[in-house]
């Protein structure tokens, strides 16, 4: 009988650990990988200093969610127009204007907070700008990744791209604390000017990619037809559908304080809540190496995206909130799962001429899941009770992502071996030199 290799523990490490390679290949994935990381690095330490600053100011829960609101419309708007934006001007050129706006808006929230009397108003006004130029920028960042890695390194460059993501988030709103806490708000915005100005000179510093074919200026018909486009890819819309599903349902987030506070009277924990699904979430990304291998990636995305529902609602039930941390991170480990696979299918399907406008619509789905998830847990929390709003929106959303599946039979059958779109991009990208 012929024995079987023995597998050392090294090689199945190396197996499933993350696939560096694209920072190894690509200089141009390195410099847009660091420049992404410095980026949500500053943008996290302003996110903990704006709601603080508010709330310090104005005493009102309602003024510090309607930061929410009022970004919401330019979110909308200028997501749209930058990913058509994105498929007619140079990305890179776009990038850097971008930041440096952002940069500029954000050094008028340092001069503000430095003031004995800084102004509330003042702060809304330049939220909406900072929303604009930030939504503007992010369909070109994501539409110009593809070009710096080869078909087959978009996995890992995926991955790795979440990587940087998740350790910005992570880190980011510690350091904004600790500022907040020790020397001033008006910190934590001259970090953020930093980072978005070493952000902006990495992306001066890419390659410049042209366009393969002639662009139209940006457009309603231009989004429109975006739009159209993402409709008729059944394989498309199954990954817009799911994420949103899976925010709208089970995105337990505003129920953190509430959780800490009145049901395990321990308020003191309550950046564990926040800190968990990130936690896991790196945990994946570090142990992504096995997605590489994996097909069916319209399978792999509901089975992870039913899975985080699953956590959910388990956390709901755990009885002690470090229990219910530990389902947190399983959560955020089958979140980001599910998004290296919808990144995935995003980066080796859709062609050049519409990755802008599609990482546009691609960014919404991204957004208003959550927004309209905060509005329905709080509500379903009110109406019933904190641990009820987490469990129920938990089984909810796996049965949301059932329906979606079984209704988007095609995503669920979707191989990107086969795939009409995948096989099309990936010649393209052959005869292009890029493969």
């Amino acid at each position: 009988m012929r024995s079987l290799p023995l597998v050392s523990w090294g090689e199945r490490l190396r197996a499933v650990r993350v696939d560096l390679t694209p920072l190894r290949t690509s200089r141009d994935f390195r410099l847009l990988f660091y420049a992404g990381t410095v980026f949500y690095f500053g943008a996290m330490v302003s996110y903990v200093a704006i709601p603080y600053q508010i709330y310090t100011l104005t005493g009102s829960n309602f003024a510090v969610g309607a930061i929410g609101i009022v970004e919401l419309v330019p979110l909308i708007v200028f997501g749209l127009y930058g990913g058509a934006l994105a498929d007619h001007v140079d990305r890179r050129k776009l990038l850097v204007a971008c930041g440096l706006a952002q940069a500029a808006f954000t050094a008028v929230l340092a001069v503000n907070a430095f003031r004995d009397d800084p102004s509330v108003w003042l702060i809304f006004v330049v939220s909406v700008g900072l929303a604009s130029t930030s939504s503007m920028q992010r369909p070109s960042r994501e539409a110009l990744m593809p070009r710096t890695v080869t078909h087959d390194e978009l996995p890992a460059a995926n991955a790795l791209t979440s990587l940087g993501m998740q350790l910005g988030v992570l880190v980011g709103p510690a350091v904004g604390g600790l500022l907040v806490a020790y020397v001033g708000i008006g910190w934590c915005f001259l970090i953020d000017i930093g980072a978005l100005a070493v952000a902006s000179v990495m992306f001066w510093l890419m390659s410049s990619y042209p366009h393969r074919a002639e662009t139209t200026p940006p457009s309603l018909a231009g989004i429109a037809e975006g739009l159209g486009y993402a409709l008729r890819r059944r394989d498309l819309l199954g990954t817009y559908l799911v994420d949103i599903v899976c925010m709208l349902l089970a995105f337990p987030v505003v129920l953190f304080p509430a959780l800490a506070d009145q049901v395990f009277d321990q308020p003191q924990l309550l950046g564990l809540l926040y800190s968990a699904e990130t936690i896991g979430a790196l945990a994946a990304t570090a142990l992504s190496g096995w997605t590489a291998r994996v097909h069916h990636h319209g399978r792999a995305i509901v089975l992870a995206a039913a899975a985080y529902g699953g956590f959910i609602a388990l956390a709901g039930l755990m009885p002690s909130i470090w229990t219910v941390a530990l389902f947190l991170a399983f959560a955020g480990a089958a979140d980001m799962i599910s998004g290296v696979f919808r990144g995935t299918v995003w980066s080796q399907t859709i062609p050049e001429s519409m990755r802008g406008r599609l990482a546009g619509i691609e960014m919404l789905s991204y957004s208003v899941g959550p927004l309209a998830g905060q509005v329905r847990a709080g509500v379903t929390a009110d109406l019933w009770s904190v641990r009820a709003a987490i469990t129920s929106g938990g089984l909810a959303c796996m049965a949301g992502v059932g329906i979606t599946a079984l209704w988007l039979r095609d995503f669920w059958s979707y191989d990107n071996r086969t795939d009409e779109h995948a096989v099309a991009e990936r010649e393209v990208r052959r005869a292009a030199g890029e493969s």
